[in-house]
């Protein structure tokens, strides 16, 4: 390069210096892509968000810290695709996603995308988080499927055991929408209820579009059960939360983490009192980086935390972490690692999978609607 001419400005000739240069400053990045998948329209479209924003936070703290492999920095980004929250539109996105050159997969959020789908990762070797709950994810005989919240095993048979032992409850109806998560927690749920001493007066199914539930109340209410228990997401059991109480029925909706948000309260108005909810691992204020990880994720995106970003947090940082161990970022070079983590996060203070690709500690609070706000009750180890 020739002599910069004394009447050029310092600056313009660092500015050209830094033009030629950075052709080869880029070379030596590496851009490692990442697939996310989740319902980003439609109905559940604010889990998906919620999610993806925990994804999005995990990668740009971790660029933050200009990871290297061999010497070489890493630059990792998202590729995004929209699910719908349907199974087919699942394995279809993740065939897209695995010919797009992914090297890890942070998804599906929903148990009937993330399983099928899942058939699609594993042929191509790629590694797969999911914020799946359904026990079937992680029961196929995969070796590259793990999880980012507790299985409805652990979750079903904490609240099951719950609802019998703590409130008292004798008589328990149940309802779940026929999804491969909603009808899991039921059947976990179920079990354990059983087990503890309960009975199952009567057991109903809908589907996750049905908003009118008063036929299936009805007749549940000629039973007078202490619990309904729904298994499913808020788009129902918001209604129905309504419709119980415009039918009479004293009885306590029961629910899982899809039904534990701010969303479920607006809708379902003041028939939301009283209603209890259980949830994967500690209350955000009692996670060992709750207070920071909320700070942060505020400020980022301006606005409070929800209810599943922490998790995909950690399971992002769990697999770009297991990337930097192995020295690698090829899945069957990084995989073995990813299997044998050990690490502190977000949500525990001690990250690991079991052989299945499960999490290790199965922590679950129980909430309550109290006031127009959920509020912690206690929180139980899972089984």
């Amino acid at each position: 390069m020739k002599k910069c001419n004394r009447s050029i400005t310092l600056s313009a000739c660092a500015a050209a210096a830094l033009a030629l240069a950075s052709p080869f400053v880029q070379a030596q990045v590496q851009q490692v892509k990442l697939g996310f998948a989740a319902p980003m329209t439609g109905g559940q479209a604010q889990y998906g968000k919620d999610m993806q924003n925990g994804v999005t936070l995990a990668l740009e703290d971790f660029n933050a810290s200009h990871p290297k492999i061999g010497g070489r920095e890493l630059r990792f980004a998202l590729a995004a695709e929209d699910d719908q929250a349907d199974p087919k539109t699942g394995s279809v996105v993740a065939q897209k996603l695995v010919d797009g050159g992914i090297k890890g997969m942070l998804g599906h959020f929903n148990s009937g995308t993330s399983i099928p789908a899942s058939a699609v990762y594993s042929r191509a070797g790629v590694p797969q988080i999911s914020m799946a709950t359904a026990p079937e994810y992680t029961r196929q005989g995969f070796k590259s499927t793990f999880r980012m919240m507790t299985s409805d095993t652990q979750q079903g048979s904490v609240v099951g055991a719950y609802v019998v032992s703590k409130l008292g409850a004798k008589k328990i109806a149940i309802i779940d929408d026929r999804t491969a998560y909603g009808q899991g927690l039921a059947d976990e749920f179920e079990k354990a209820a059983r087990a503890a001493g309960g009975t199952i007066v009567r057991r109903e199914f809908t589907n996750d579009k049905a908003v009118d539930f008063k036929a299936v109340l009805t007749n549940l209410k000629r039973l007078s059960p202490e619990v309904v228990f729904y298994g499913g997401a808020e788009a129902q059991s918001a209604p129905l939360a309504k419709q119980l109480r415009e039918l009479g029925m004293k009885s306590v909706l029961v629910s899982g983490e899809m039904s534990k948000t701010d969303n479920f309260i607006r809708l379902a108005g003041t028939a939301a009192e009283g209603a209890i909810c259980s949830l994967a691992g500690l209350p955000l204020d009692q996670m060992p980086g709750g207070k920071a990880y909320s700070q942060r994720y505020e400020k980022r995106f301006g606005s409070p935390v929800q209810t599943y970003s922490p998790y995909a947090y950690d399971g992002a940082m769990a697999m770009m972490k297991a990337m930097i161990k192995a020295g690698s970022t090829e899945p069957d070079r990084y995989l073995p690692a990813l299997a044998s983590t050990a690490m502190a996060g977000v949500t525990s203070q001690q990250i690991a999978y079991d052989d299945h690709g499960d999490l290790k500690e199965g922590g679950i609070t129980i909430y309550k609607v109290v006031s127009g706000k959920w509020q912690p009750l206690e929180s139980l180890a899972g089984r």
